[in-house]
């Protein structure tokens, strides 16, 4: 199988992990400055929660986004410094963010300071236990979509992320969620599962934060990309940075349209992916949506030469 070209995704919330980045730190030190930047901006030890936790904060969103928005910039410091460079990237939700930072789009302070402030705002714009989110397995979109329009009853419910074949989430008021859980089991979904989350994120319930993050992402030195970057809202590439803002900010209350991404970088000619950032839920998306592509996971250091093989890079300590 030849390689193709190859793109560089970045997991978004919930792929977080007590321990993320301490080896990458022992094996790399360069890759503290990051740790450092990142707490003189936020005003916390993001180290030591990245690396001791405890969990429970680091699942809060205003937390999350930072930690992990940190981690995915210092493994891509990793990659850079062993010689590799993507040939596009995409991230998921949040990810979207680590991929402008690969696309040399964001710079990694800017970047840090924008996603915390993301997070707060999403964390703050419906009252806790207002919303949430869940997964129907083995349903359409199509029958997805007729789900939501049944259990909305005159409430928010929409879908939030359209992962792969078979896997949508949907996002919205609590009890319009609860309601789609019960008649996706009726129609036939294979299994349905609330998410962990603190909000219904991807939904319209955002719109309040969106209009905030508007006046933040006018602040940030946006370089245009230096390599194919494919936006979630639109399935598309995006390189003018007055549209990458507009498209960001719809982000936080429209669908991520993750399938339609992936199909048109593997349309055209990107067969590697590498999955940069702890967990592995891109890389089991990405197979169920191409099985004829090739990925890859790089969590951190134990993975390192597994990538280079595949990439024909040097490692660099």
């Amino acid at each position: 199988m030849t390689m193709g070209k190859v793109a560089w995704v970045y997991p978004g919330q919930g792929s977080q992990s007590v321990g993320m980045g301490q080896d990458v730190v022992e094996a790399v030190p360069k890759t503290k400055d990051y740790l450092d930047t990142a707490n003189a901006i936020l005003g916390y030890d993001l180290a030591h929660l990245c690396f001791e936790g405890p969990s429970s904060k680091l699942q809060k969103t205003k937390f999350t986004q930072p930690a992990l928005f940190t981690v995915c910039a210092m493994l891509t410091y990793v990659l850079k410094s062993s010689g590799l460079e993507p040939d596009g990237t995409a991230g998921h939700s949040l990810g979207e963010y680590a991929g402008l930072f690969a696309a040399d789009c964001l710079s990694f302070p800017e970047g840090v300071g924008l996603v915390a402030q993301r997070g707060s705002l999403m964390e703050k714009a419906v009252p806790a236990g207002e919303g949430s989110m869940a997964v129907l397995l083995g349903l359409n979109e199509q029958e997805i979509e007729k789900v939501c329009q049944e259990a909305a009853q005159g409430e928010v419910l929409e879908l939030a992320n359209i992962n792969c074949p078979g896997q949508i989430v949907i996002s919205g008021a609590s009890s319009a969620v609860q309601r789609a859980l019960a008649l996706g089991r009726e129609k036939g979904a294979r299994r349905t599962m609330e998410l962990a989350v603190s909000g219904p994120f991807h939904s319209s319930l955002m719109r309040p934060a969106a209009e905030e993050f508007t006046g933040l992402l006018k602040q940030i030195s946006w370089a245009e990309p230096v390599i194919p970057v494919v936006a979630n809202v639109t399935a598309d590439y995006v390189s003018d940075t007055g549209v990458l803002r507009k498209l960001l900010t719809k982000q936080l209350y429209r669908p991520v349209r993750w399938e339609e991404s992936i199909r048109r970088l593997v349309n055209d000619g990107f067969q590697t992916f590498i999955e940069i950032g702890p967990g592995k839920v891109l890389t089991g998306l990405i197979r169920r949506i191409s099985r004829e592509s090739r990925v890859v996971n790089f969590r951190g250091m134990q993975d390192l030469e597994k990538v280079l093989e595949i990439t024909k890079g040097d490692i660099v300590r």
